[in-house]
């Protein structure tokens, strides 16, 4: 079950959670609640403890997470127009595979 909000347009705004994960492995693969919860939580340290070391994490059907490295540059406030500093700093970012991409214009789920 999708957690699940009014978003401003009006159209609904679905979150997928930890615990929606958890319980999906507990319906469909069979493990104990806390077992699956359990499974999702080393699963997501894993994939966190590799981006904080600079490793890629692909998933393959799924897409590509990865830290890119900003370099420092002159930004500009929008309300003032005055030259802020914007320091370095490193972001994720994410990139779907081609079969996500083509599975989400589509709307085609599982």
């Amino acid at each position: 079950m999708v957690g699940q909000n009014t978003g401003v347009f009006g159209m609904s705004e679905k979150t997928l959670t930890r615990m929606d994960l958890s319980e999906a492995i507990f319906r469909e693969v069979g493990l104990s609640r806390n077992d699956s919860a359990q499974l999702v939580e080393t699963v997501l340290d894993h994939m966190s403890d590799a981006l904080v070391g600079g490793e890629q994490v692909k998933i393959s059907s799924f897409g590509t997470f990865s830290v890119r490295e900003k370099a420092a540059r002159v930004g500009r406030n929008p309300k003032t127009g005055k030259e802020v500093p914007i320091e370095p700093r490193r972001v994720l970012t994410f990139r779907p595979s081609h079969l996500m991409k083509e599975r989400v214009a589509t709307g085609n789920k599982r």
